[in-house]
């Protein structure tokens, strides 16, 4: 009997315990009440002691996981990937009918390439270690995401969420560049050609600038500033979507036969879910649910009103008085290619002008291509090169004063606007050349493997019809 007595006192003493460290502190109270009251005070030094303990029991579960930000992260990863869908969109209705859905397909087949490339090797390139003297990133943990099951970071987020919204970001970009040779590319070199993109010019790309070992991340005092993707995403895809469609040359009748967009409706459709999911894509990328996510979903909000506003004034002096759909859904994306690199460091009035000059520098970059006679097909330089360029360059003298505070701070008391716009022009220069020459480079071994180009009989017959044997409006497209 003496025996039992003893476990039966363990028992009591022990359960309360469990029910404390492992979550279930309501139940543990009402127990606690229990215990108390039937054997008085004996009990009471449990709960001291748990009290004692509190603090090293949470210290050896590690960050906790915090809901808000979680929440918030899982909402933003959802919002990038609906820019895909909107994305296939925008470019789909621009095309001609029989290539309508070959086009849709060059930013769907991205979700399904660069998911699994990212899950494989992806992450582990972008945010691993140095390697090859900073050329790129590595960690072995990160294959196949290995490693991070159960990891929390420091903003209180579990890094798979983390992981899967920056894999939004890979997707994106090279479906982007799709918008340069729409029409004309073979659909199987399109998918290797995006695959060798995302891991020879995407992946170090992003190292270089977002992870805290590259060495953009750590120039200059606090670094070539882009929040949310100007030099990573829209740079790197402008730039190699123009080499693209140069090394390719005009699509067939281009610029003499009219080459008019299929469904404007779906392209403004398209526009509209793009502007919806930027708030994932900027202000998500504050990885935090906070007053700099706020900060960064207003910039976002201004300068694409601001963007598309600008564009049909322009239009209005320059287009017959006529404010087109088209240039409103353009001056939406330019303003918000603008403001992503700045949308966590520049005021409203900021993010307003930098849509003004966008929409500006956009329209008359689409104009000098209309004059040169090379074929974007999709103004994928036009829109998002250029708009990435200027807001790169130009955030420069809208950054807020507590942001150059901290610069200076870092950089022994001295930092002027200047000393920043430097170190933005080199990360621009770098961005251009890296993705300009790898670009060529990928593309001419494609070329001579495998035909980067469609052949004469499929693109007069369509994509559609070519590499997909459908018909994106049935009968509208006949055989």
């Amino acid at each position: 009997m003496r025996g039992i007595k003893k476990y039966y006192i363990l028992f009591l003493g022990y359960t309360p315990i469990f029910l404390y460290v492992s979550g279930f502190k309501l139940i543990f109270l009402i127990i606690m009440a229990l215990i108390m009251k039937l054997f008085k005070k004996k009990y009471l030094l449990v709960s001291v002691l748990l009290v004692l303990i509190d603090p090293v029991l949470s210290a050896s579960s590690g960050t906790k996981v915090d809901s808000g930000a979680t929440a918030w992260m899982l909402t933003s990863t959802a919002l990038v990937l609906l820019m895909i869908p909107g994305l296939a969109m925008f470019y789909g209705g621009l095309v001609r009918t029989k290539n309508v859905l070959g086009t849709i397909m060059h930013s769907f087949v991205a979700m399904g390439i660069i998911s699994v490339l990212w899950v494989i090797i992806g992450y582990s390139m972008c945010f691993g270690g140095n390697i090859l003297g900073g050329l790129t990133g590595w960690n072995k943990d990160y294959l196949f995401l290995n490693g991070i099951d159960n990891n929390i970071m420091d903003a209180g987020i579990p890094e798979y969420v983390f992981s899967m919204f920056q894999g939004k970001f890979a997707i994106i970009t090279p479906a982007l560049i799709a918008g340069a040779f729409a029409e004309r590319v073979s659909f199987k070199a399109y998918c290797f050609f995006i695959a060798l993109w995302s891991i020879f010019v995407y992946n170090p790309l992003c190292h270089w600038v977002w992870s805290s070992e590259g060495f953009l991340f750590n120039l200059g005092a606090r670094g070539a500033i882009d929040f949310a993707g100007g030099t990573v995403v829209h740079i790197s895809a402008g730039v190699s979507g123009l080499v693209a469609a140069i090394y390719l040359g005009s699509r067939r009748g281009y610029p003499i036969q009219v080459i008019r967009p299929n469904n404007m409706v779906i392209t403004m459709l398209g526009a509209g879910l793009l502007w919806v999911g930027w708030f994932g894509f900027n202000a998500g990328s504050s990885i935090s649910s906070g007053l700099s996510t706020a900060q960064a979903l207003t910039a976002t909000q201004v300068a694409a009103a601001s963007g598309a506003l600008s564009w049909i004034i322009i239009e209005s002096f320059h287009h017959e008085g006529k404010a087109t759909a088209l240039g409103f859904a353009s001056g939406i994306l330019a303003g918000l290619v603008a403001v992503t690199p700045a949308a966590g460091v520049v005021q409203p009035y900021g993010a307003m002008i930098l849509g003004i000059l966008a929409s500006l520098a956009c329209y008359m970059s689409i104009q000098l291509k209309n004059k040169l006679g090379y074929d974007d097909s999709l103004d994928a330089f036009g829109i998002h090169g250029v708009g990435g360029i200027t807001g790169a360059l130009f955030l420069t003298f809208f950054i807020r004063k507590s942001w150059m505070a901290e610069a200076a701070a870092a950089s022994d008391g001295v930092w002027r606007v200047w000393d920043q716009l430097g170190v933005q022009a080199l990360a621009v220069l770098i961005a251009i050349a890296f993705a300009g020459v790898m670009t060529l480079l990928i593309i001419w071994l494609l070329d001579k493997t495998i035909k980067f180009r469609s052949t004469c009989s499929d693109e007069m017959a369509g994509l559609d019809r070519a590499y997909h044997g459908e018909r994106g409006y049935g009968m509208l497209n006949p055989s």
